[in-house]
């Protein structure tokens, strides 16, 4: 038995496979009562006869082994005792799983486990717009989110990371390294390198001028990370997430920036293999640098794996950038010689309609038809899956490894029924790891999660325009921002279109592009409510505990996009109450106010129900939602309150006040003397909402 008293014994004196026993020993201690019961041994014993990062676990003589050829084969052993003996699931910090301790934990006599390698060679999470983890520190430690980041990511096979964006990358990439993942970088930062604008804040960023600075870089970079293992990313863009030559005007033609980034990924490949000829490179086809590549534009070295990257929205086509949108396909030909990786966005960031902050709004069978078609194109040298801030996005990330452990079956045009056995499989297990084993609270949370997609609504013509949150929080603060910005008082109806609503709308005016975006809003509104009353159904039958976590891992989500949408609906019909005339004076600026105040307070809600699912370690875990950021949502419609009472009620601002504030005079009593003091927006709006009611 595995008891408290267990001992774990001849650790590998590595200290990734150290920090994963301390793991186990945790682990031990959080599911064992102590007592007095004797427990059996684990040990180690290195087996160069074993596959790389493969393990065999025996159990005999009072004794579990795990036997391994390198430290990963070790971790990976060490972590399947953690789960199956123990109970321990890949997510069981994030979600919050709660331990019922016993006396020990039962060994058949005799077992023996031999586990498989990964489907996919390099595979593992890019922690990128990781900024919850920057806004929360559990326990005031900062490298506690890092560390159980790159835990979880060992318990679900990973052997990979890009540890954080900028900054992050270079504070984490150590911490990473001990744990015993391989090192890889962001696209918009070969070799792991500092960016030029960083290290030069003086100079412009531009290679022909400065080769020599540019490469100083490179070998530093190098230098820095010669004890880490890594895979050393190749490419060439510009300061941030962005084609080179937005900073460099130069070069102007496809031929121009093609042959720059042939060169000096040529340049790079021979920097790492001088200082290892057995070196790991890769180079990234996202965005812009696929189009280059589909055009035969770039020269790339033969032993180099090519990674594709999807939309953000997990279709395997190049990404929107603004309004451009030529959504080319962006996997391998089959058949197509080398080695080939994929780019994978469990998360995303657009400003436009994609999910960081909650779940990828596409469904699990779109996933996994996806990732099929990798499989099926051989592109399984690499994956790279962008993960964000893991936690509420635990179930995809979940899907996702179990895919690259293992694909399952030939999925051709007619295996929609297999795709979805293979999902509901997957979902069942996920449910009970963490939701518990009583089979009608199972159907029913289940169901909740199969729901999901359907009510996340099309934006556009393509079967993954599916909206995350971002589609109502910056749709609405772009929209008020066009009108505060290009208001046309003398003739409102003609006020121009949000420039940077042109990509969902592509109309002359604002209030066509309004129309539009209502006709997105008005039903999924409906529908989220409708979705959070299925979600008080089930809640009402669940015990307190799996109600909690319930609560704080899906439905949380859900009351982020209905508060979401709610607000964008009546900052819609504020707006509308603006624009939809033709002459000022037929404006009606108190309706636009009252609307607007609806507004604001939706997104108050939404911010406010999101805060109030932080509990235990995850205290102030929500508090920088800075991306979709629907705080920012909320204090946007304040400004369109003041922006409507400027116009309909100053300069004096007290006609409104009148109309609703008793002793204040009468709405038509017009006394030159004022006889209560001004009321503030958030004063005036409460005075209007009791009176409407």
């Amino acid at each position: 038995m595995i008891t408290y008293n267990t001992n774990i014994i001849n650790i590998p004196v590595k200290k990734s496979v150290m920090l994963a026993a301390d793991s186990l020993k945790r682990d031990i201690q959080n599911t064992c009562l102590k007592s007095d019961e004797k427990g059996s041994t684990i040990s180690f014993s290195e087996d160069p006869c074993i596959e790389k990062e493969c393990f065999v676990i025996c159990y005999g003589s009072d004794e579990l082994k795990i036997s391994a050829s390198d430290d990963l084969g070790f971790i990976y052993g060490i972590y399947y005792i953690s789960k199956v003996f123990l109970g321990v699931h890949e997510f069981w910090f994030w979600n919050e799983q709660k331990f019922i301790q016993r006396t020990g934990y039962e060994i058949p006599e005799g077992y023996r486990y031999a586990s498989k390698p990964y489907a996919v060679r390099f595979r593992g999470w890019f922690i990128n717009d990781e900024v919850l983890f920057d806004g929360w520190k559990k326990d005031k430690d900062d490298n506690r989110p890092w560390e159980m980041a790159f835990e979880t990511l060992l318990r679900l096979g990973g052997n990979m990371t890009i540890p954080g964006t900028d900054f992050n990358a270079h504070i984490y990439k150590k911490l990473a390294s001990d744990y015993g993942l391989w090192i890889t970088h962001h696209h918009a930062e070969p070799l792991g390198a500092r960016m030029f604008a960083r290290a030069y804040p003086e100079l412009e960023a531009s290679y022909d001028k400065y080769p020599e600075l540019f490469e100083n870089l490179w070998r530093e970079a190098i230098d820095d990370q010669k004890d880490c293992k890594v895979i050393w990313n190749l490419g060439f863009r510009g300061q941030g997430d962005r084609p080179f030559w937005a900073d460099d005007p130069a070069y102007d033609s496809d031929e121009k920036r093609g042959a720059l980034m042939s060169r000096l990924i040529r340049r790079q490949y021979d920097l790492v293999k001088e200082m290892d000829s057995n070196a790991v490179c890769c180079s990234n086809l996202y965005g812009e640098t696929m189009e280059l590549y589909q055009k035969g534009l770039l020269d790339i070295p033969e032993d180099v794996i090519f990674i594709w990257a999807d939309n953000g929205f997990g279709k395997m086509v190049s990404r929107r950038q603004g309004r451009h949108n030529p959504r080319v396909y962006a996997l391998p030909e089959k058949g197509a010689e080398g080695m080939h990786g994929i780019y994978y966005h469990a998360s995303f960031y657009d400003l436009q309609a994609a999910a960081q902050m909650t779940m990828l709004p596409n469904s699990p069978e779109f996933v996994v038809k996806e990732l099929m078609d990798v499989y099926d194109k051989k592109a399984d040298d690499f994956w790279i899956i962008n993960c964000s801030n893991v936690k509420p996005h635990a179930y995809m990330l979940d899907l996702i490894a179990r895919m690259w452990k293992k694909p399952f079956g030939n999925i051709d045009a007619e295996g929609d029924a297999d795709i979805s056995l293979y999902v509901n499989a997957h979902l069942s297990d996920y449910c009970r790891e963490y939701y518990g084993e009583e089979e009608d609270t199972l159907a029913s949370i289940m169901e909740l999660y199969r729901k999901w997609s359907s009510y996340c609504p099309f934006y556009g013509p393509n079967e993954d325009d599916h909206a995350g949150e971002q589609f109502t929080n910056h749709g609405t603060r772009v929209l008020v921002t066009g009108l505060i910005t290009n208001y046309a008082k003398k003739n409102p109806g003609s006020t121009p279109a949000a420039t940077e609503w042109l990509w969902f709308s592509d109309k002359e005016t604002l209030r066509e592009q309004l129309l539009d975006y209502r006709e997105i809003i008005e039903p999924a509104q409906r529908g989220y409510e409708e979705y959070l009353v299925k979600c008080r159904q089930v809640l009402g039958s669940l015990s307190e505990y799996t109600r909690q976590v319930l609560e704080d891992t899906l439905i949380w989500q859900i009351e982020y996009h209905y508060y979401s949408y709610l607000g964008a609906l009546h900052a819609i019909r504020a707006i509308d109450s603006i624009i939809s005339s033709q002459q000022p004076a037929d404006t009606d600026y108190l309706d636009a106010f009252y609307e607007a105040g609806l507004s604001a307070k939706a997104f108050k809600n939404g911010y406010d129900k999101m805060r109030s699912h932080e509990h235990g370690v995850f205290e102030g875990f929500f508090d920088n939602d800075c991306e979709a950021d629907i705080r920012q949502s909320y204090y946007v419609m304040k400004g369109l309150m003041s922006f409507t009472r400027f116009h309909g009620d100053g300069p004096h601002f007290y006609k409104w006040q009148r109309m609703f504030q008793d002793g204040a005079g009468g709405n038509k009593v017009h006394l030159i003397l004022r006889v209560k003091k001004h009321l503030t927006d958030e004063e005036l709006y409460n005075l209007m909402e009791q009176a409407r009611k």
